[in-house]
């Protein structure tokens, strides 16, 4: 049966973004997603909050909805202090986290704003590979002593260990060759989206990047099917509608959109939180009456297959 979050931007204030991940939970969806910058990277003006602080928050006001970090950007804190932050939260949630890790971007004002390299995409990439690595070991209890291009750890070992068993699942956020590979190495969710401009285009593209990552998974001999598929839903043309998004324009835009995205083969889908306050009825429904029918219809067809 498919998955469905919602992504809730932390650009309001404290009590409404609250509020929104409250609401994420007593509409019925199985995860809520928060992101991790300084500020605003496309440059708009307004509240920003903290990663770790804020998953820390919700958690304590919420029960039921999964937590992920969608996602981390490694080039913000070192691994050993993440996987520790990552560990209280698998705590403070009572083991509701999910772990996202990316290699962040390139166009983010946060590294010049805190005075940190703003890292070339391949250093990046060849530096999540050892972060990932180092993460998993920790999370899961082991005393790691590493020394890697890029990290060293002596003796490193944190407690008390996960409350999930063997740690929190991790989220990798991979849409080129090499990310794909360190996903299908190291993740238990391969997480995508597409920035081109149409729906079409964007299919099209994530079918190619499946293909891949099947590719990469079996060259290593894992079964494909092992790593679960996040897709976030992207709409290229919200910004200069105001924030409209088009899946929530109506029920059956919705509906065609995701179940083609499910048709793909994707076990999970993330969605914004309306951005546009005409469309948050719109959502409001989807969530009530939409997605508990297409997650019916999921079910039915899962055991006609059987």
């Amino acid at each position: 049966m498919p998955r469905f979050s919602v992504l809730v931007l932390p650009n309001v204030p404290w009590p409404e973004l609250l509020r929104r991940c409250q609401e994420v939970e007593k509409l019925g969806f199985d995860g809520l997603g928060l992101c991790d910058h300084l500020v605003n990277w496309a440059g708009a003006a307004g509240d920003w909050f903290e990663l770790w602080t804020q998953l820390a928050a919700v958690a304590m006001a919420t029960s039921r909805v999964r937590l992920a970090t969608m996602v981390a950007q490694i080039p913000l804190r070192n691994p050993v202090l993440f996987a520790h932050q990552a560990l209280t939260a698998d705590h403070v949630s009572g083991g509701r986290l999910d772990v996202g890790l990316g290699t962040g971007l390139v166009t983010d004002p946060s590294y010049r704003m805190m005075g940190i390299d703003n890292w070339s995409a391949p250093e990046r990439v060849a530096r999540l590979a050892e972060y990932a690595d180092l993460v998993k070991r920790l999370l899961a209890g082991e005393e790691v002593t590493f020394a890697g291009k890029f990290y060293h750890t002596d003796a490193a070992r944190l407690r008390p260990g996960p409350v999930q068993s063997p740690r929190p699942p991790l989220i990798i956020a991979a849409m080129g060759k090499v990310m794909l590979g360190l996903a299908a190495r190291h993740a238990d969710v391969w997480n995508s989206m597409s920035f081109v401009g149409s729906f079409a285009e964007q299919m099209a593209e994530t079918r190619g990047r499946i293909a891949m990552i099947d590719d990469r998974c079996a060259a290593l001999g894992r079964d494909p099917r092992s790593l679960r598929r996040s897709y976030l839903m992207f709409d290229p043309a919200a910004r200069s509608g105001g924030g409209r998004l088009a899946y929530y324009d109506s029920t059956s835009a919705f509906t065609e959109m995701v179940t083609e995205v499910l048709s793909l083969g994707m076990d999970e889908i993330v969605l914004y939180y309306p951005m546009h306050a005409a469309q948050q009825p719109m959502f409001e429904r989807i969530a009530r009456e939409v997605i508990p029918r297409l997650r019916a219809m999921s079910s039915q067809a899962s055991v006609q297959v059987v």
